[in-house]
């Protein structure tokens, strides 16, 4: 066995164990998105609620209720620092809530949103995250129905954070399914990747860098729902690369289908300044957060036609194929490098940018 074949077999041997949370207390990086988190979900959140829905790992649950094909979906938002260039943490929850329901094959129509505020908030700035959170469920015709509000001692929490849960109308009869993906599919992205994340750092100032970048946070709906016309049933898949990135979404649905994902790195949209800056934190921009990006799985017939929707869209310009599902190794994401090698693109156990959403 060479040593190629023996790293694979490694691989594959720890992803069949059951999981298991091995540490006795909750560290940062279960709640980054990466292979952390996917065990304490698995080992601790479906093994408790056990049922075929939230089996699913999906982005939100497809419900059927009295003929009614639904998506619903939560999400938390902590984002540090709450303001940031191209939004805050407001707007940032609206999106996110909206665009796992558009992941869905849904197109939004509720939400409802929680606030838990530290004692000491400044009211002007709980006032600036209201009006944009308003101003973001406007610009995706969605209404913020319902609420709940709870503030908690100096020092419990960091100024505000904010969950949402979306409920919407699934008006496709679709099966999107990160299991769904098939040897000779097409991966598509709907743009550059990893502005938010890199956008969050700069902000922190941690880094001495001036750049002109904004954090890509945006509705997904619209142009999710003109790749879903053009693609129609050959469309397999839909992910917001959010927490961990396209490398995690890729992983998940590498996972889920028991198939080999192929990147092609030269075709990865990857802005300059992102490039820049990940390699001065010593990071793969693949790892990197979106907030207004999604990877697509759609079958090889209908790639092309999928990928001229997606640039026909105001947030699509840049939309590209950056790969292919093939059947071996399964389980496993590689990446064909710039210098003509291949390598494997792994699930990484938390994330190198933590507090980004």
């Amino acid at each position: 066995m060479s040593r190629e074949e023996q790293v694979l077999a490694r691989i594959e041997k720890a992803r069949r164990r059951r999981p298991k949370v091995r540490e006795e207390r909750i560290t940062l990086a279960h709640g980054a998105g990466g292979k952390a988190t996917h065990t304490l979900i698995e080992a601790v959140f479906v093994d408790a609620f056990r049922n075929p829905e939230l089996e699913r790992l999906e982005d939100g649950a497809a419900l059927a209720i009295d003929g009614a094909r639904l998506a619903f979906t939560t999400d938390s938002y902590v984002v540090s620092p709450l303001f940031f260039p191209g939004g805050d943490i407001g707007d940032l929850a609206v999106n996110g809530t909206v665009n796992d329901l558009a992941m869905c094959g849904a197109r939004p129509l509720h939400l409802s949103c929680g606030f838990i505020l530290e004692e000491g908030f400044a009211v002007a700035d709980l006032q600036r995250i209201v009006a944009s959170m308003a101003a973001a469920a406007a610009a995706a015709g969605v209404q913020i129905v319902t609420g709940d509000t709870k503030v908690v001692e100096r020092g419990k929490a960091d100024g505000c954070f904010v969950t949402t849960a979306g409920v919407g109308v699934r008006e496709r009869d679709l099966a999107l399914s990160a299991a769904g993906a098939r040897p000779g599919d097409r991966v598509l992205v709907s743009g550059p990747i990893g502005d938010h994340g890199v956008t969050i750092m700069l902000a922190r100032g941690e880094l001495d860098i001036s750049a002109d970048l904004v954090s890509d946070t945006a509705p997904l709906h619209g142009i999710a729902a003109a790749l879903l016309d053009a693609g129609g049933g050959g469309v397999r898949c839909l992910r917001d690369a959010t927490r961990g990135g396209v490398a995690t979404i890729c992983n998940e649905v590498a996972t889920a289908s028991q198939v080999a994902v192929v990147l092609d790195e030269a075709a990865v949209p990857v802005r300059p300044v992102v490039t820049g800056a990940s390699e001065m934190l010593g990071i793969d921009p693949l790892y990197v957060a979106c907030e207004g990006r999604f990877v697509a799985v759609v079958a090889p017939d209908r790639a092309d036609a999928a990928l001229a929707a997606l640039r026909a869209h105001p947030l699509g310009e840049d939309a590209a194929i950056i790969g292919t599902i093939a059947d071996d190794p399964p389980g496993m994401v590689l990446l064909k490098t710039a210098f003509g090698g291949t390598r494997i693109v792994d699930m990484l156990v938390g994330d190198p940018l933590p507090r980004i959403c």
